[in-house]
């Protein structure tokens, strides 16, 4: 009986387990499979707290279906029909400390609707001048990875950059844009600038689909949270299968075949194959003999902080006209985005009251991260002072953190992973890697990594 342990419980080494436990039930293989957990849940950032009629989530609240992994997932555990979509409504900027509505047909911030740009308070003319010059720049001579900075400030310009694309941004991936690779998270754009020359008119071309995407609610959960997925997943996979509270401290190559995982709890087990989805910083530390790893240990990741509150309907005293906000780091805030979560998830919240969610936490302004739970609701709550009247204090808070949780993605990111599989192919035969860290932050392209990672350790099992 061969034996392939799948370390880390998040959303990626879930799906692992799921797909690869089918694969061994379908075909009949003769594998033995283990997933082991450091902590004593599974689900990594995705958790649920239901309380009081709320439903509040304390890492990601949603997903964007760009594939159809996380669809096919929850059909296949049962909970496709808990599917929910989110309601439409206004988002707005806020730069210079007021607030805009973002212009129509903005997507990635960049305007696939002329009128609303025009009309836009939210830039100068001269800002808008420059962005209109998008159409007559020559496609971008750089062939290699470029930041994603460089690429929409050649484009687009720096006032259209700072006050619209880069708080966009910093909402997906809490990074420096002009540190972030290009190629690893919208190569999609650069493909689009080589064929049309023109980011807008490109982009705008493939805008008609995306709107009606937009239009049907764009964002997806479950009723019940995310965490709804992460229980389907744990039963439908068996329970000799999970193993909770092991954190590996080294992995050791046996001289013949095969692989040693030894345990911080004094535990060791043994495998033919080991899929490893923890973050890189983990990776590296498990086999820190391996030079071909130690770029790993610089790779940045930024924490981040979120904050949920709810309120009485009658303690907000202004009320915004719209499901969230971003906000653009010219801006006196130090929160970077809210969500109204009442709004966009009408489930979330019991009739007549208020569920906010606000994020901190963006590169270069960590350590606010650190601070107390009772120094953040304070810092939140006067940031959103300034936006609604508030009449007394939240009835309740929940802030959670995550330190060094959104890996960084900077340039040259797709070519240094690419080495990184070449490497583990050669010397570390029957060990594969998958996760946020290396092909996709957002759920679907977690779930995507771990459907994929399957298919390779069936066939080197073989």
């Amino acid at each position: 009986m061969k034996k392939v342990v799948v370390i880390g419980g998040g959303i990626t080494g879930l799906a692992t387990a799921y797909y690869l436990q089918k694969e061994i039930k379908e075909k009949n293989l003769p594998i033995q499979l283990k997933l082991v957990e450091a902590s004593h849940r599974l689900g990594g950032k995705i958790q649920t707290l239901s309380q009081d009629g709320y439903v509040i989530e304390r890492g990601p609240d949603s997903f964007v279906p760009r594939n159809s992994s996380p669809l096919t997932l929850a059909k296949e555990i049962g909970i496709q029909d808990t599917l929910v979509k989110s309601t439409w409504g206004k988002s707005f900027v806020i730069a210079g400390g007021e607030l805009y509505p973002m212009p129509g047909g903005s997507i990635i911030g960049i305007p696939t609707q002329i009128a609303p740009f025009i009309t836009t308070n939210l830039f100068s003319i001269t800002g808008k001048m420059r962005a209109a010059a998008d159409f007559i720049l020559p496609r971008s001579a750089v062939t290699e990875d470029q930041s994603l900075g460089r690429f929409f400030r050649r484009r687009m310009g720096d006032e259209v950059v700072d006050n619209l694309i880069e708080p966009l941004l910093t909402g997906i991936y809490a990074g420096d844009i002009d540190q972030m690779s290009l190629m690893s998270t919208f190569p999609e754009l650069h493909h689009i600038e080589q064929k049309h020359r023109s980011l807008i008119a490109g982009i705008k071309k493939a805008a008609s689909q995306t709107e009606k995407e937009q239009k049907n609610g764009r964002f997806m959960t479950f009723s019940n949270g995310l965490q709804s997925l992460v229980d389907g997943v744990e039963q439908a996979l068996e329970p000799q299968t999970i193993h909770k509270g092991m954190k590996v401290s080294h992995i050791h190559k046996e001289k013949d075949q095969g692989y040693t995982i030894e345990f911080t709890n004094g535990h060791v087990l043994d495998a033919d194959s080991v899929v490893i989805t923890t973050p890189h910083h983990s990776l590296q530390s498990m086999f820190p003999s391996y030079s071909f790893m130690e770029y790993l240990k610089e790779m940045p990741a930024t924490s981040v902080a979120t904050v949920a509150m709810g309120f009485d309907r009658s303690a907000i005293k202004k009320n915004v006209d719209g499901n969230e906000f971003i906000v653009s780091r010219n801006s006196d805030y130090s929160i970077t985005a809210c969500t109204w979560t009442h709004k966009k998830w009408p489930h979330s919240a019991p009739e007549g009251k208020v569920l906010l969610r606000c994020y901190l936490g963006k590169s270069g302004d960590e350590t606010i991260v650190d601070l107390s739970d009772d120094q953040i609701e304070q810092i939140v709550l006067e940031d959103l002072e300034k936006i609604v009247d508030l009449e007394g204090k939240p009835e309740f808070t929940v802030v959670t953190r995550y330190k060094d949780s959104m890996p960084q993605y900077t340039v040259g990111h797709k070519k240094r992973t690419k080495a990184l599989y070449q490497n583990l192919e050669e010397r570390l035969p029957g060990v594969f890697i998958a996760g946020s860290s290396f092909e996709g932050l957002g759920i679907p392209e977690c779930i995507e990594q771990g459907e994929k990672v399957v298919r390779k350790v069936v066939s080197y099992m073989q």
